[in-house]
């Protein structure tokens, strides 16, 4: 059964997830108070329309309690954004995922109930430095606020050597899930100690974002 999306704000943020989310084939209601933004989006989303998010009466004629999944995307109005989020939760959405201008919009969802709280600019702020600082640095996933998952291309100091002999997991405490061969492009789940690394394979690594900090310093980064 193909899941039922609503996107609050369509704003740069909002109007992107609405999108993707759209070219994947899913059912997204589109809602923003500007005609102009609801306008683009009617050819987009399954449904688009002006509505008053804080608006509890219009929520519920929506049908806002039917669907999955609500991104609250809601530009520089934060108290919007959190009204809108605390009626969401009130009304039992399975799952509230909110768009934080702040550190303290960001305490303030997560203290109401949203189920998971973006912040655009810091987020895309660590992935750029972190660009910056590796080459091998390909991309980075929050899975909390102190554990993540990144994706690197193997570097020099990991050619030619197995998991065991970096010993990733008692050194870094983190944990390398998949490896991707560059040479086959095929994906191995749950890599063996023995398994070695071979130039242009790309590792997929979990762990708490200070132990992936001190990985990143002494293995990605090439001298």
């Amino acid at each position: 059964m193909k899941r039922e999306y609503a996107v609050i704000g369509l704003g740069q943020f909002g109007g992107s997830v609405c999108r993707e989310l759209s070219e994947e084939g899913m059912d997204v209601l589109a809602i923003d108070l500007l005609e102009s933004k609801v306008s683009e989006f009617r050819n987009i989303a399954s449904h688009a329309v002006i509505a008053d998010s804080t608006d509890e009466k219009v929520l519920k004629e929506l049908g806002i309690r039917n669907i999955d999944h609500v991104i609250v995307a809601i530009g520089e109005d934060i108290q919007a954004s959190i009204l809108t989020t605390l009626i969401l939760k009130e009304f039992g959405i399975k799952k509230v995922t909110a768009k934080a201008q702040n550190n303290y919009h960001e305490k303030v969802l997560v203290k109401i109930g949203a189920d998971q709280v973006i912040h655009p600019e810091r987020d895309m702020g660590r992935k750029i430095a972190r660009s910056i600082i590796s080459n091998n640095f390909l991309d980075h996933l929050e899975l909390s606020d102190d554990h993540s998952i990144i994706e690197i291309q193997a570097s020099n100091k990991m050619i030619g050597r197995t998991l065991v002999d970096l010993d990733i997991r008692v050194n870094y405490g983190c944990n390398v899930v998949a490896i991707k061969s560059n040479a086959t492009n095929e994906m191995n789940i749950s890599p063996l100690a023995t398994d070695e690394i071979e130039s242009g394979d790309i590792l997929i690594i979990i762990g708490a974002d200070k132990d992936i900090s001190r990985l990143e310093k002494k293995l990605v980064i090439d001298d």
